[in-house]
């Protein structure tokens, strides 16, 4: 079934967007280009420029600009991915749309993700000595084992709505002392909602969610304008607990195969420091509260 002209029109609208901004990123110099002379009219590479660089014409460069992408070819993608310096995740993104945008991929109605099967759940409760969680594609927290849930304990707390991880950081001020690397968690929070919106430009509830926090945050509106595309699957969280204080804690994700969209997300900590103590003294403290963030 083909997509409606609603539907077309937004995801038209998503890829002009995008590759405005990349566009608009990069100078003459980082591209490897000379910067000319004069007053440049535009902040970042010129179109035309952005053509050459990725072996097309102009005018074929400007129709994929404007969100015409029926017939476009994976080569094609590849040389504006090269010439645009896009990440992997961006070129992704790109993809995505561009599937989805040119009829070769109709709309997905949302997936219904937001329960756990009972093997996850088994899997999740057997897992005593490192937090984890696990969220779907549009950031809710739909489980979590007791030390993800005393871990997480601040956002259970919240008064913004159900448990979900962008409106606990873009709704809640108590998201600003719980994530000490506050803009860090915000830029890539925006960037999987992004990198989301792509793989399924047509899901209503994620449409929601973020016209809902770009009314009501402008630190989101700004970074969602920047068409950003992130998707972290390591790192460290440096996070201020109200129990336990400063905490430094690595990180890793994994989709979970089977169950499309949601993903698994579990803590760790360095052997002997201060923050493996911490996570030792969560299981404990966990224990005395039980009713912590319940899911």
């Amino acid at each position: 079934m083909g997509n409606s002209p609603t539907a077309r029109a937004d995801i038209r609208r998503q890829i002009n967007d995008f590759l405005s901004a990349r566009r608009g990123r990069l100078t003459p110099e980082q591209a490897g280009l000379p910067a000319g002379i004069g007053n440049r009219r535009v902040r970042g590479l010129r179109r035309e420029e952005v053509a050459a660089l990725a072996g097309i014409s102009v005018q074929y460069y400007i129709r994929l600009e404007r969100g015409d992408v029926t017939g476009v070819s994976e080569t094609v993608l590849d040389g504006i991915g090269r010439a645009l310096q896009l990440a992997d995740a961006e070129r992704g993104h790109l993809l995505e749309l561009v599937r989805t945008g040119g009829g070769t991929r109709s709309c997905r109605r949302a997936l219904a993700n937001t329960t756990l099967r009972p093997p996850v759940r088994r899997i999740l409760d057997s897992m005593t000595a490192l937090p984890a969680v696990v969220f779907n594609a549009r950031l809710d927290v739909i489980g979590a084992n007791a030390l993800g849930r005393a871990l997480y304990e601040p956002m259970a707390t919240t008064g913004c709505g159900s448990a979900n991880l962008a409106r606990f950081v873009f709704a809640d001020p108590a998201s600003r002392t719980f994530w000490r690397d506050w803009d860090t968690v915000a830029d890539e929070t925006a960037g999987l909602l992004r990198a989301e919106g792509g793989r399924n430009p047509c899901d209503h509830h994620l449409t929601g969610l973020t016209r809902e926090l770009a009314a009501t945050s402008t630190a989101f509106r700004d970074r969602w304008a920047l068409h950003d595309v992130l998707v972290p699957s390591c790192g460290v969280r440096r996070i201020h607990h109200p129990v336990l204080g400063d905490l430094e804690l690595p990180f890793e994700t994994t989709p979970l195969a089977s169950d499309p969209g949601q993903t698994l997300l579990i803590y760790t900590a360095e052997p002997g420091t201060p923050s493996d103590d911490a996570v030792k003294m969560l299981a404990s403290w966990s224990a005395r509260h039980p009713d912590a963030h319940q899911s």
